[in-house]
C-alpha cells in the first residue's frame, strides 16, 4: 500500500510506509468504537441492508498531478466520470527546471467539474497525518476544504495522503464536515492477493465512512487484466470497489498506467456497465445513495465549512529549526525524528535509518542513496502549515549550518511556502566535500522571495552514496533591531554550588523571564568565569537548543581563574548554553550585566546579535609577523549586513612566542593610523 504523491518536482514522493496496514489495522476497533459513539446515529444514517445490485466501480485520481487530465477527458468522452482527490496546496505549482507544470492549475480542475467529475480533499500539503499534531492535522483537513470551495469547487468527500490515520484523524475528517474518507490496501488485488474481502458493503457500514476499503493504488506493475480482476472478483456479490491512479505514462514514478492500458480499461469498463453487471459513479454519487434524505440537515451532502486552528506564532528568535539535534522520536515508529520528513525527486533508491551516537547526543539520521540515476533525497523540517516547518520573512536572508558526514558531496537545498500552502524549490547551497569526520556545513541564503511565508532546509545527496546528518540550525540573519538595557550585575549561574561541568560537558542556565529580564530578551551580556579547571581547555558559549559553533569565549589553563565578556543570542527556551571542551571540569559563573530586546522601530547604530561565527583563525594559515597586522571580511558575509558600522567579537591569542601588552593586540579598523 502507497499513496506516492509528488510534493513538488524537486521534493518528490514521500515514501510511504508497508506498516501503515498493520497501523490502520490497529486501530480498526477503536475507530469503529469512537465512530459509533461520537460521529453519527447509526440508525439515521444508512439505509438497511438490501439485496446486492450492480456492482459499483470508482475511478478516483490522487494529487492533482497533471498528466490525469487527458485521462479525465477520455473517461469523460465514454459517459463516465471520475473523483479527484486535490491537495489544494498543489495546484498551480510550476517546474522549478522550467518544464512543464506538474500539477493541474484551478482552471483545468475547474473544467473537470464542469464535465461532471468530482473534486475532493486530500489535505493542503499532502503530510502523514499520524505524524501531525491534533491542530496540524485540523489544519490540514478542515483547510484543504476551505482553500478548495473558495476557488469554486464543491467539497464533500476525502482521502488520506498515505491511506494513513488514526481513530482521531478520522475524528477530525468528520468535524471538518465531509461525508466519508477513504483508504487503501483493504481490499484484494494484485498487491495484496492472499485478502479475502474483495468489496466495500452497500451501504457503507457506519464504521468504514471513515476509512472506506479500496484495493492499493495502480502502479506501473499491473496489467489491464489486473484492474479488471478488482471489479470481476466482487461481480458476483455487489457492493462497491474504488480504484485508485496516479500517473499516466510517466517514466520516473512507479504509481504509473500506460494510457493505452488506461484506455483498454476505460472501454472494458463501458462494455460491463452497458451488460448490466455495474455502474460507475463518483464518491459523491455512492454517498448520495448512503443519506437518502436531503430533508434531514444531519444528512446533508454539503455540510458547513470548518477552518483549522490559526498556526502558531513563528520563532523569530534564535534557532529556527525544531527539534535540530533529532533527539525527539516521531510519534509513530518510522525512524523519522519529530518534525522531520523525507524530501526525494528524480530515479533512484534511497533509505533512511536513526543511527548512534549523534554528532551531540544519542541519535543522528543516517541516508543510502543506491540506483542512483538522477534527483536527490534529503531529511527536510515538515513541509507543513505551521507545526514544524521554521517561519520566513520576505526579504530577509537566512544562515543555515548542520553537522555531516558522507562519502560523496552534498548541498543545502531549500525550499518556500506560499499562498493557501504551495511548498517551492527556492535554491541550493555550493557543494560541500565529502567528509569521512563530523564537518560544520555553513551557507547564507539569498533573500527569501516575495509572498513567503516559511522555509524548509536540509543537506542532500545527488548520487550514490551514505550521508550522515545532525545538529541543524537556522537563523534570521536581518533580525529585529535590537536595544540594550543595563542592569544591576546578577549571577545566574555558578557550579561551584552544584558539580563542575564535565570534560566536553554543557550546562544551560535560564536568561529569559528571570531576574528582572523579560522573556523576549534577545541576546545578553555577562561576564563569564572559569574557576578550578582541572585541565587546560576553552568554554563556548552559544544560544540554548542550537547546534554548538566553531567558536569559543574564553580559554583557560589549569588551575587559572579567567573571565571574559560575553555576548550572546538567547535560545527560544530563553536559555543560553556553555560548553566545556576539556580533557578536565570546570566550574563556570555567569554574572549577567544586561541584555537586548526587540526595538519598536530600527535604527543606526542598534545592535543584532547573530550567532556565533569563526571569521579569523590564523592557526589555518600563518601566525601574525612580529609588529604585523591581519584583516577579515566582516561586512557582507555569515548574514552580516555590508553597511554595518561595528561588531563584536571575541578575541583571542594562542601560542605568542613572545610577551605583548594588551594596548598593542587590538583590534583596529583598516586604514587607521594605529594608537601608541
Amino acid at each position: 500500500m502507497q499513496d506516492g504523491c509528488m510534493v513538488a518536482s524537486r521534493i518528490g514522493r514521500r515514501p510511504s510506509f508497508e506498516a501503515q496496514k498493520n497501523h490502520r489495522k490497529a486501530f480498526a476497533m477503536a475507530a469503529a468504537a469512537l465512530l459509533l459513539a461520537t460521529l453519527f446515529n447509526a440508525a439515521l444514517l444508512t439505509r438497511p441492508a438490501q439485496a446486492a445490485g450492480p456492482l459499483v466501480v470508482t475511478l478516483t485520481f490522487d494529487d492533482a498531478n497533471a498528466d490525469q487530465v487527458a485521462a479525465a477527458n477520455y473517461l469523460n468522452s465514454k459517459g463516465m466520470f471520475g473523483t479527484f482527490f486535490l491537495p489544494s496546496g498543489y495546484l498551480n505549482a510550476t517546474d522549478p527546471n522550467g518544464g512543464p507544470p506538474p500539477y493541474m492549475t484551478t482552471a483545468q480542475a475547474l473544467a473537470l467539474q464542469s464535465a461532471g467529475n468530482e473534486i475532493a480533499g486530500h489535505t493542503v500539503t499532502h503530510p502523514d497525518l499520524a505524524q501531525m499534531d491534533a491542530n496540524e492535522v485540523a489544519r490540514q483537513i478542515c483547510n484543504d476544504r476551505v482553500n478548495l470551495t473558495t476557488m469554486g469547487f464543491r467539497v464533500t468527500n476525502f482521502a488520506y495522503p498515505f491511506a494513513s490515520a488514526t481513530p482521531a484523524v478520522e475524528q477530525q475528517v468528520a468535524n471538518c464536515g465531509y461525508n466519508s474518507a477513504r483508504g487503501l490496501g483493504d481490499l484484494k488485488s494484485k498487491a495484496a492477493p492472499t485478502l479475502t474481502e474483495v468489496a466495500e458493503p452497500l451501504p457503507v457500514p457506519t464504521a468504514d465512512l471513515f476509512f472506506t476499503k479500496a484495493p492499493d493504488e495502480v502502479d506501473n506493475t499491473w496489467a489491464v487484466a489486473d484492474m479488471q480482476a478488482v471489479v470481476t472478483q466482487a461481480e458476483a456479490g455487489g457492493g462497491w470497489v474504488q480504484l485508485t491512479f496516479h500517473h499516466f505514462d510517466s517514466a520516473t514514478d512507479p504509481l504509473t498506467v500506460t494510457t493505452t492500458n488506461f484506455q483498454a480499461y476505460v472501454n472494458w469498463l463501458v462494455t460491463e456497465q452497458t451488460a448490466g453487471r455495474i455502474v460507475v459513479k463518483t464518491v459523491r454519487q455512492v454517498m448520495a445513495a448512503q443519506f437518502p434524505d436531503p430533508a434531514n440537515p444531519a444528512l446533508d451532502l454539503d455540510k458547513p465549512l470548518v477552518n483549522g486552528p490559526a498556526a502558531p506564532p513563528p520563532i523569530t528568535v534564535g534557532n529556527l529549526i525544531q527539534n535540530p539535534s533529532l533527539e525527539t522520536a516521531g510519534p509513530v515508529a518510522t525512524g523519522l525524528p519529530y518534525c522531520w520528513a523525507i524530501g526525494a525527486y528524480g530515479t533512484n533508491t534511497h533509505t533512511f535509518t536513526s543511527v548512534s551516537p549523534g554528532h551531540t547526543g544519542s541519535v543522528a539520521e543516517q541516508m543510502v542513496i543506491s540506483g542512483y540515476v538522477d534527483g536527490d533525497a534529503k531529511l527536510l523540517p515538515t513541509l507543513d502549515l505551521g507545526q514544524c516547518a521554521p517561519s520566513a520573512t520576505p526579504g530577509h536572508i537566512y544562515q543555515m549550518s548542520a553537522w555531516y558526514t558522507a562519502t560523496a558531496p552534498t548541498q543545502f537545498e531549500l525550499y518556500y511556502r506560499t499562498g493557501l500552502g504551495t511548498w517551492n524549490y527556492w535554491t541550493a547551497s555550493p557543494n560541500f566535500a565529502a567528509a569521512t569526520a563530523w564537518t560544520q556545513a555553513t551557507w547564507t541564503s539569498p533573500p527569501v522571495p516575495a509572498g513567503a511565508s516559511a522555509i524548509s532546509m536540509g543537506l542532500n545527496l545527488l548520487s550514490n552514496g551514505t550521508l550522515i546528518t545532525d545538529d541543524y540550525a537556522l537563523y534570521d540573519s536581518v533580525a529585529v533591531a535590537s536595544v540594550f538595557k543595563s542592569m544591576t550585575p546578577s549571577r545566574l549561574l555558578d557550579t561551584r554550588n552544584s558539580t563542575p561541568v564535565a570534560p566536553g560537558g554543557t550546562v544551560s542556565f535560564q536568561v529569559g523571564g528571570v531576574n528582572g529580564i523579560p522573556a523576549n530578551v534577545s541576546a545578553v551580556t555577562f561576564n563569564l568565569t572559569v574557576a578550578n579547571p582541572t585541565s587546560f581547555g576553552f568554554v563556548t558559549a552559544y544560544p540554548s537548543g542550537t547546534a554548538r559553533p566553531n567558536a569559543s569565549n574564553l580559554n583557560y589553563a589549569t588551575g587559572q581563574i579567567v573571565p571574559n565578556l560575553v555576548t550572546v543570542p538567547v535560545g527560544s527556551d530563553g536559555k543560553v548554553t556553555l560548553y566545556n571542551q576539556s580533557s578536565g571540569t570546570a566550574q563556570l559563573i555567569a554574572d549577567v550585566s544586561g541584555y537586548y530586546v526587540p526595538a519598536a522601530t530600527s535604527a543606526p547604530g542598534e545592535f543584532q546579535a547573530l550567532a556565533p561565527s569563526r571569521f579569523l583563525d590564523t592557526r589555518n594559515s600563518t601566525p601574525v609577523a612580529p609588529n604585523g597586522t591581519v584583516s577579515f571580511q566582516v561586512g557582507g558575509v555569515s548574514g552580516i549586513p555590508a553597511t554595518v558600522s561595528a561588531v563584536t567579537f571575541n578575541l583571542t591569542v594562542a601560542n605568542p612566542t613572545s610577551f605583548a601588552s594588551s594596548r598593542r593586540t587590538r583590534p583596529e579598523p583598516p586604514g587607521r593610523t594605529l594608537p601608541t
